[in-house]
């Protein structure tokens, strides 16, 4: 590991060594429950929307978008959910997000017209906000530290596998059941796993200062937020996300441009999040090999060059499922980079909130991709618009190359010779 690398740990929660159990058992708890919050949440829309969209006769368009309204109100609460879970822990934020889920979804299978759907979705965001990876990630990096990589990439691996769960047992659902019984047995299912789970399992202890004093933890968070590296920071992941988010959800309409049928189309994306699982394997190797700014750097820089190449090759089909496998390893290293980029350069302490500021830009960013890529392809055509997508990531590298500075050092520095 290298020297910046290892000055960037910061020490494991004493609390922890007393009863190395009970974060194991948190951390099953939450691949369980992640693998279903996600499902439920977000996968099973997609398949549900044609059925729902003819049953309803709303345009397919606004029904997206109140889904995307739900994104965007999950981004918007990112902030504030990391504060309260950095001074209560995970317990009480992602029990209160299971029952808001689990209500949000009842309204969605009751929605008697598009404001209340609309509605029900953006209740869906805020329960996103409290259930998906950035408490669960700021759970696991405050309960598991230095050692905190193997049980992240652990539950990302086990979450990564939800479309692939929950894709076919919402189609199954929706075809015997129609959209709103479907939503009705995900809401029912999203409270009996998630809800005991959370609220039995997530006990380890929450140490709310951790060796520094709660007067002084506004005044630390606003110093890493006002530094140039993590200004940087948060804009080199928001790009990134736009183009990684917005190149992976326009990949079928880009590969049937080629020529691609569409049920080769689909076995590619699938194939694509099957790289995901590819890649967040490999991230422990890349974390123990390189600096935090060195591997953000070289994740974006991929990103960028996967992208480039599913707009520059034509053909044939087999090429281009391999780019998008690459594409998709790539978006998976992503997402754990996105988990640790704040805890490697500032440590552990307000770990959710810090990473909650640092990461609302990317969500913001992730929700609007689909549009943003579907709008440019339909101006510049497919080729044009992914390699426009990958000019917008190389710059997010571009950006992450910076993103250390003498200030986030020194900042690093004096919280360090705080300690006791």
């Amino acid at each position: 590991m290298s020297r910046d690398a290892r000055s960037d740990q910061a020490p494991a929660p004493a609390s922890l060594g007393d009863d190395g159990r009970r974060p194991r058992r948190a951390l099953v708890a939450l691949c369980v429950t992640e693998l279903t919050s996600w499902g439920t949440l977000y996968y099973a829309f997609p398949v549900v929307l044609t059925e729902l969209v003819r049953d309803t006769g709303w345009p397919m368009t606004t029904a997206m978008g109140a889904f995307s309204a739900g994104l965007l109100t999950s981004a918007a609460f990112g902030a504030p959910v990391g504060r309260i879970l950095d001074r209560h822990g995970p317990r009480r934020v992602m029990t209160t997000g299971s029952v808001l889920g689990t209500g949000a979804l009842l309204a969605v299978a009751a929605a008697p017209g598009l404001p209340w759907f609309v509605a029900a979705w953006m209740l869906a965001g805020l329960a996103q906000s409290a259930l998906l990876y950035p408490p669960a990630f700021a759970a696991l990096t405050r309960w598991y530290g230095p050692a905190r990589i193997r049980p992240l990439t652990t539950l990302s691996l086990v979450a990564g596998l939800s479309s692939t769960v929950f894709a076919p047992l919402a189609a199954l659902l929706v075809t015997h059941l129609g959209w709103r019984a479907t939503y009705l047995v995900l809401a029912g299912l999203l409270a009996v796993v998630t809800l005991p789970l959370h609220a039995l399992f997530l006990t380890p202890p929450w140490p709310v200062s951790a060796g520094h004093s709660p007067e002084r933890s506004p005044s630390r968070v606003r110093d890493v937020v006002r530094s140039r590296a993590f200004v940087l920071l948060a804009a080199a992941m928001s790009l990134a996300g736009l183009g990684l988010y917005a190149a992976t959800t326009n990949l079928v309409p880009l590969l049937t441009s080629r020529g691609i049928s569409t049920t080769t189309a689909a076995t590619a994306l699938g194939l694509c999040g099957a790289g995901q699982l590819l890649g967040r394997l490999g991230y422990p190797t890349l974390t123990r090999r390189t600096s935090a700014r060195t591997r953000t750097t070289v994740v974006l820089v991929a990103a960028a060059a996967g992208i480039a190449a599913l707009a520059a090759i034509p053909g044939p089909a087999p090429l281009l499922i391999a780019a998008s496998i690459t594409a998709g390893a790539v978006r998976g290293t992503y997402t754990l980079l996105q988990a640790t980029a704040v805890g490697d350069r500032w440590g552990i302490q307000h770990f959710a909130t810090l990473n909650a500021l640092a990461t609302t830009p990317a969500a913001l960013a992730a929700a609007v991709a689909p549009a943003a890529g579907a709008l440019l392809a339909g101006r510049l055509g497919h080729p044009a618009a992914f390699a426009l997508l990958a000019a917008v990531t190389l710059a997010g590298a571009g950006l992450a190359a910076g993103a250390t500075d003498g200030r986030s050092r020194r900042w690093g520095r004096r919280a360090r010779s705080r300690r006791p």
